[in-house]
Parts: C-alpha cells; sequence; structure tokens
C-alpha cells in the first residue's frame, strides 16, 4: 500500500490510503494511553471491584464481618465474594478469577503465597445430647467407634483423615458430605461426631437441632487461616487495602464469636 506521494523538493504526502491510516493509528494511539490510564487507576486506586475468594466453610462466618469494616474504612471498594473449596481457590488465583483469597494453609502449592493471620483451634463435633458435650476438651481416642460424619471436600477431607491415621485410629465413616452446614445437620441429629477446623458461634444447626463444638487436644500440624496470593504477583492498592482490614480484624472477628458462643 502506498502512504505517501514524494513531490520534488516539496516533501512527501499522504495519498487517500495513508490518510486513513493516519487516522486508524491516531485513533489507536489516544485509546492506548486511555488504556494505560484505567490501568494505572486499577493499580493505585482505592475505588472499584475486588474479587475476594474465601473458603467455604467459613465464609459465612468471617466474610460478612470483614466486609462490614472494609465498608466503613473504604466505602468506595465494592468486593465481590466468591467461595470455594481449597483447590479450587488456588485455581482462581491462577486464572486471575480473583487477587486474593482468605483460605487455610492445607496442600498450598509452591506458587501460592500464603501469610498466616490466626491459628485456628480443631473441634469435636457432637450433639447436645452427646456424653461427652458438656466436656471442656476431648481427645479422638474417646470417640473411637463411634460413627464419623466426614466433611468431604477436596483436601479437607484428606487432612482430616491424616488426623486419624496419626492418632493410629480408623474411623468409621458413617456419613460423607461437601457441606459444612449439612455436616453440622447430621451431628446434631444423632448421626455421629464430625471434627471440624470451622465453628459457627451458636449451637443449632439450620433445622434448630442443636450441638457441641469441643476443642479436640490431639497432637498435629498447627493450622492457620490467612491471605493467599499468586506468588511473585504485584498487588493492587484495592487489594492491598484489603489484606489490611483482614489482618487487623479476623482475630478480633473470630474472637468476638468465641466469647459470644
Amino acid at each position: 500500500m502506498q502512504l505517501f506521494v514524494r513531490h520534488h523538493a516539496q516533501g512527501l504526502s499522504l495519498t487517500p490510503s495513508g490518510r486513513r491510516l493516519h487516522g486508524s493509528a491516531r485513533d489507536l494511539l489516544v485509546h492506548a494511553e486511555e488504556l494505560a490510564q484505567d490501568a494505572e487507576g486499577l493499580a493505585e486506586g482505592l475505588a472499584g471491584d475486588l474479587d475476594l475468594g474465601c473458603f467455604v466453610t467459613f465464609a459465612p462466618i468471617v466474610l460478612p464481618g470483614v466486609l462490614r469494616v472494609l465498608a466503613n474504612e473504604h466505602p468506595s471498594i465494592r468486593v465481590r465474594p466468591h467461595e470455594a473449596d481449597l483447590r479450587s481457590l488456588q485455581d482462581g488465583l491462577r486464572q486471575g478469577r480473583f487477587e486474593l483469597a482468605l483460605t487455610y494453609d492445607l496442600n498450598l502449592a509452591a506458587d501460592i503465597e500464603f501469610e498466616p493471620v490466626v491459628t485456628v483451634p480443631l473441634y469435636a463435633a457432637v450433639p447436645s445430647d452427646h456424653r461427652l458435650a458438656k466436656r471442656s476438651s476431648v481427645r479422638l481416642a474417646e470417640l473411637e467407634g463411634e460413627p464419623l460424619v466426614l466433611l468431604g471436600l477436596p483436601d479437607s477431607r484428606d487432612h482430616f483423615l491424616s488426623i486419624f491415621a496419626e492418632a493410629g485410629i480408623e474411623p468409621a465413616i458413617a456419613y460423607e458430605t461437601r457441606s459444612f452446614e449439612m455436616v453440622r445437620g447430621l451431628v446434631a441429629n444423632g448421626y455421629g461426631y464430625s471434627i471440624l477446623h470451622s465453628r459457627a458461634p451458636h449451637h443449632q444447626a439450620l433445622d434448630g437441632s442443636a450441638l457441641e463444638c469441643i476443642p479436640l487436644v490431639e497432637p498435629h500440624r498447627e493450622i492457620h487461616m490467612g491471605i493467599a496470593r499468586l506468588a511473585n504477583s504485584r498487588s493492587t492498592r484495592m487489594g492491598l487495602a484489603v489484606a489490611q482490614i483482614c489482618r487487623e480484624h479476623l482475630p478480633d472477628l473470630l474472637e468476638e464469636q468465641a466469647e459470644g458462643d
């Protein structure tokens, strides 16, 4: 395509095709500048949408409080929560579906960076009329032989079964479900006991039946709730602000719920 016409001793002029291409190129450069400005605003601003992943069992327990604090301190940040299991949270970070995730430090891959925020205890969940329901603590050996309701989420399942293996106990699995509330409902209705890291700040399942969560005194690797992000990724200012809210307020929120239990 000829873009220029050379004139003797008068330089160059654009051909009709050259003028059309010049207009398109000028528009392209303007859009590129606008795109750079938008990208800078996303990286540096404290206003806009931020996608936050959260582990499905404790999302209803901690996220509402985190969002409430965030709304007070940074009202222009709109967080879009995504609840998922441990494996899906890591995939979501890799695929850019969300910038941060609140999760446990269980089976995290090398490309996932994790910042622990609070240590989470291990609990035995039993029906409210169970023989151990009023105890201040319990050991797995005291529950051996009773039916187990197992939380069967990816990675969570293997983690809980490893605790039994370390204790030298073969659990009698009666029910297995991926639903945290189904675990609580089955336990509350007397179908077995369970072991969990997440504890709701009340003693009732969704159907109104009652259960108790007792600290489980058992040797196991310390588990933390914290903030996960893709390693070597640069956080936006919004991401840094949300992480700081979680860092400062997650321990207090969990403590308040424990005191109200």
